[in-house]
């Protein structure tokens, strides 16, 4: 089956800064890839990438079986974005962002009941008129995952969703993730809590200075032997 997201060789620099170095990654149809490394890594840097917010120096990028570098208002299409930080209007709210998002990207009538349900699911209903720039940040992130997952993308991209979000939040974001994956989405989420991601995961991938320097099935990441074993694939 070919994979749902593909890069070969990517390459993101920074003038003489390289962040992501040459690398491949694949994820197939219903599986969920974790992201992990130290801060510096280049996970954020390889979300935006295939994202089609950042475009590489150099190297591949495939969504869907399409080329980012050429055809990215498709590639986009394609895509479901929770960016680590920003990418929320302060003056606007959660129903207005949602509007905003079912109109770019034409969604039928029944976008308002998917959304409604989101929101929700996310313990954001009750502040759904409320201006963003309020929020704490465990509510932007929730509202960012809300927006990502907002069209039932068939590739999926969690930058840090887990940061700030208490237990209930963290729950409805595993759950968002496991029913992408059995909608057949691809999904990719880029996180510091490992213990969290696996349980969703079928695999980690583990970044260092822009590279894959090592990957473990999710099932050998878990409690204290995964936490040695994710250490032992840093150094």
């Amino acid at each position: 089956m070919p994979a749902r997201v593909e890069t070969r060789g990517l390459r993101v620099a920074f003038g003489p800064v390289v962040a992501v170095d040459g690398l491949d990654l694949s994820v197939q149809p219903g599986t969920a890839v974790a992201l992990v490394g130290r801060n510096g890594a280049g996970k954020s840097t390889t979300l935006r990438a295939l994202a089609g917010v950042l475009p590489p120096t150099g190297g591949q990028v495939r969504v869907s079986g399409i080329d980012v570098a050429r055809e990215p208002a498709a590639a986009k299409a394609q895509v479901g974005y929770c960016p680590d930080v920003g990418g929320l209007i302060p003056r606007a709210t959660p129903w207005e962002h949602l509007s905003l998002a079912a109109k770019l990207r034409g969604l039928g009538d029944g976008w308002s009941e998917r959304a409604t349900t989101l929101l929700d699911r996310f313990d954001l209903l009750g502040a759904a008129d409320r201006v963003t720039a309020g929020f704490s940040h465990g509510m932007g992130r929730r509202l960012s995952v809300v927006l990502a997952v907002l069209h039932s993308p068939p590739v999926l991209l969690l930058d840090e969703p887990f940061d700030g979000v208490d237990p209930l939040g963290a729950e409805a974001t595993l759950d968002m993730i496991a029913e992408a994956r059995t909608a057949g989405a691809a999904v990719i989420v880029s996180t510091h809590l490992l213990q969290l991601a696996v349980q969703v995961c079928d695999e980690g991938v583990v970044l260092r200075a822009g590279r894959v320097v090592g990957a473990a099935p999710a099932a050998e990441l878990r409690g204290e032997a995964g936490e040695r074993r994710y250490r032992s694939l840093l150094s």
